[in-house]
């Protein structure tokens, strides 16, 4: 930057470069001012607008603030530059908001992303699995806009698509059963039918969600809530207090088959939490459910129960009848 004795001018060669979504473009500036105070601000932003952001960020709102009026090439790129820094600072900014639970600045930020780019996969991606960290402090405000966030970002991953990082999960497996055990949690009320499939697939992946207990325990709350509930219900309408028959038999299997898929969850949910002091109350909650399915399945009997939890693990998980 020169300074002439008789005016002050910027230089009519300094060359800018800024990095826009999906472009690149330059800007020659060749204009001459005898405003000190302008040269000063943009000089403070060109200096500043690689090494330090946030210093360049400033300078440009001083600038616009005093100057937008000229509606020059500075001034258009000074907009631009401000532009593509916002975008980014809403990146960077998003997880840390998620993180420290402000879902309603989170959902904001992620919405405002997402405005810009709408295939963005990393922001579908936080924001589905936010979801399932807003559900499980009980705040459901989120859930219908993170279960769409995450449906679509499984449905991009499936496709092949990358994020720009995969962090904070290990990669492409993790995320999707983070990301269908989020859905599998955010359905469990509403429709255990599709949470149950979603909790099917996240233990399929070789993953932390395989080896947690809540995601068999919400296997087994999504069997029972859902197709064991319906089934049982319709065979006591149409064939309780009836002799048997082949039909009400055929019936009867299915209904059983629900509830040894039920035992089966619950045994994994107590294998898999061990002798874990934080889960605890649980494994008993979890031990009296199982006993009773047991108990039911095997004429009031518990015996062979407390095998059946020692090797569930080492059976592969059932799918779905």
């Amino acid at each position: 930057m020169k300074v002439f004795n008789k005016k002050l001018a910027f230089s009519s060669f300094i060359l800018i470069s800024v990095l826009t979504v999906g472009s690149r473009f330059q800007v020659a500036i060749g204009q001459e001012t005898d405003d000190p105070v302008k040269i000063e601000i943009y000089k403070k932003f060109y200096d500043n607008r690689d090494n330090n952001k946030g210093v360049a960020y400033q300078a440009a709102r001083d600038y616009l603030a005093k100057y937008t009026k000229d509606k020059d090439q500075y001034v258009d790129y000074l907009q631009k530059w401000m532009a593509a820094y916002d975008r980014d600072d809403r990146k960077r900014k998003l997880p840390g908001l998620i993180n420290e639970k402000n879902f309603a600045e989170a959902y904001s930020v992620g919405a405002k992303i997402l405005a810009d780019e709408p295939n963005y996969l990393r922001a579908q991606i936080d924001l589905g699995y936010a979801g399932y960290i807003a559900a499980s402090s009980r705040v459901d405000t989120y859930t219908a806009d993170a279960l769409t966030y995450a449906r679509k970002a499984i449905q991009s991953i499936e496709e092949g698509k990358v994020p720009t990082e995969w962090a904070p999960f290990k990669g492409k497996d993790d995320t999707l059963a983070y990301l269908y055990y989020a859905v599998g949690f955010m359905t469990l009320k509403t429709n255990p039918d599709q949470a149950l499939d979603s909790l099917l697939k996240a233990a399929q992946y070789d993953s932390d969600i395989k080896k947690n207990p809540r995601t068999y325990y919400f296997l087994a709350a999504a069997y029972e809530a859902g197709p064991y509930k319906v089934q049982s219900a319709a065979f006591q309408a149409k064939y309780g207090n009836q002799p048997e028959t082949a039909e009400s038999k055929g019936a009867l299997d299915k209904v059983n088959t629900l509830i040894d898929r039920m035992i089966d969850a619950y045994a994994r949910a107590i294998a898999s939490s061990g002798t874990d002091p934080a889960t605890e109350q649980n494994r008993k909650d979890w031990q009296v459910a199982l006993t009773n399915y047991w108990k039911f399945r095997h004429d009031g009997s518990e015996a062979g129960a407390t095998e059946y939890i020692a090797s569930a693990l080492s059976r592969p998980l059932p799918p779905k009848p």
